[in-house]
């Protein structure tokens, strides 16, 4: 199993695929937005990064304005935002047989580099 969770509108996430080229690496291409994610994948993302607060983004928009930055979030609590709310996956995501990576920053780009290949 190869996945790749990406935002087609996010302008980093555009850079790293052109970069990586996921699909040509027989990546299955998830969108967010259109397709969510399913609680399935989000569970085998956990099982390999080790928590659900691993995979969430605090720059999304939202934890500022629900407040989020005020509280203290249990796991259950970081699982159950992302199902809701697809902002706040950490992205993009490339998910494998072997492991996941979570985010653009240049280590997590040269992990998914390694992962996919």
């Amino acid at each position: 199993m190869k996945k790749a969770f990406t935002l087609p509108t996010c302008k980093t996430c555009q850079r790293i695929f052109d970069d990586l080229q996921p699909e040509q690496l027989g990546c299955e291409v998830v969108d967010i937005k259109a397709e969510g994610i399913s609680a399935e994948d989000l569970d085998a993302m956990k099982a390999h990064a080790g928590s659900y607060e691993a995979l969430f983004s605090r720059r999304a928009m939202k934890f500022r304005s629900m407040g989020l930055a005020d509280k203290t979030l249990s796991e259950q609590d970081y699982r159950k935002l992302i199902l809701e709310e697809y902002t706040f996956l950490k992205r993009p995501v490339f998910l494998t047989d072997a492991g996941v990576t979570a985010g653009s920053a240049k280590a997590q780009v040269a992990a998914a580099r390694d992962l996919l290949s």
